[in-house]
């Protein structure tokens, strides 16, 4: 058995890890920590785990936690990465992290962004990008992980086929998605409040989400040149899933969604976590919340030669957790589908 902590278990992040970790069988939890609930037994703050999960949340004392686990997952803000990460890395841990500090390659970006001090450039050339459809290889090697953003994981795996083969042109990408209210994290703040949300739809961060730089970094990978593209993030009355449109202009006129659907299959012909969808079905976020599934549907529309992309998932699942479980099973040398191979919640 593999000991695992979590640091921030009691977010919406590190309770659903915590959720699919009582049910994995090769780990065991060690740790988990909240600041806010120190002393408390999980129950307490999640009655949903009686009889399954009943530790003590502790402080974050880094040499206590090196006792109780071997890889640690921390679920903090960005700011609050910093204070813990380096030294769990010091005493030779492994780290999964779900602060934006690890998905740049270059801190100025990060720092432009998130206006912040990055504070960690050391540790940069260690981290790897948690996308295992495109680094399995770093990500099991490796002992620092940055978990991406939700909507960062279905942006890029919903173009990546078409930017890889070189297909489109770089300069008019557009990207719209929508995200559940779970996205925006445990909090109380007056925007996210029930009347404030209830039978209301609105865009957000338009012309600036902290998202478009780290969809940018990943999708300029891929193309082998640098992409800028328009990202436009919506909040939508429900508790999790996302689901995101992407137009992107074709540079050759000879297409049809069932030549794009062949590119698609191909390309992630050995992903399990990837369905693509035949030509004329389209995702929906009840058919992957709760799972770590993404469902990509490609298609083509000729009057205008472009190729629209719709692609959804679980925010929390493969947008979070369920992918940081999926990148925890590739560093601890497990089979990656161990404890995640389970269907969406659909009802």
């Amino acid at each position: 058995m593999f000991k695992i902590g979590i640091i921030g278990a009691t977010g919406y992040v590190g309770t659903e890890i915590i959720r699919l970790l009582v049910q994995h069988p090769d780990i065991e939890i060690g740790a988990v920590v909240s600041k806010s609930f120190t002393g408390r037994s999980y129950p307490e703050i999640y009655p949903n785990f009686r009889n399954l999960f009943e530790e003590t949340l502790l402080d974050m004392d880094p040499d206590l936690l090196c006792e109780k686990a071997d890889l640690f997952v921390t679920a903090l803000p960005h700011d609050a990465a910093k204070d813990i990460i380096p030294a769990l890395i010091k005493r030779g841990r492994k780290v999964i992290d779900h602060s934006a500090a690890f998905r740049f390659r270059d801190k100025n970006v990060y720092e432009t962004w998130y206006k912040t001090t990055h504070g960690m450039e050391d540790l940069l050339k260690k981290a790897v990008y948690g996308i295992p459809e495109l680094y399995r290889k770093k990500i099991a090697g490796s002992d620092l992980v940055g978990n991406p953003g939700c909507y960062p994981t279905c942006a890029i795996l919903g173009v990546a086929p078409l930017l890889r083969n070189k297909l489109v042109c770089l300069d008019s990408i557009i990207i719209n998605a929508a995200s559940g209210i779970s996205g925006a994290g445990r909090k109380s703040d007056l925007p996210y409040s029930f009347c404030e949300l209830d039978e209301n739809y609105k865009a957000y961060g338009v012309a600036g989400h902290r998202h478009t730089p780290e969809i940018e970094q990943e999708l300029s990978a891929l193309a082998g040149e640098n992409v800028v593209i328009s990202f436009t993030p919506h909040l939508i009355p429900m508790k999790r899933g996302l689901l995101c449109t992407s137009y992107l202009d074709l540079k050759d006129t000879n297409w049809t969604s069932e030549s794009l659907y062949e590119v698609y299959r191909e390309f992630y012909r050995n992903e399990f976590f990837v369905r693509v969808l035949e030509p004329g079905t389209l995702p929906e976020t009840k058919n992957v919340s709760g799972s770590n599934f993404i469902d990509v549907s490609v298609n083509y529309d000729s009057r205008t030669n472009r190729a629209i992309v719709v692609s959804a998932l679980d925010n929390l699942g493969k947008g979070a957790a369920g992918q940081a479980v999926q990148c925890m099973n590739l560093m601890l040398g497990i089979d990656e589908k161990t404890g995640l191979t389970y269907p969406a919640y659909y009802l």
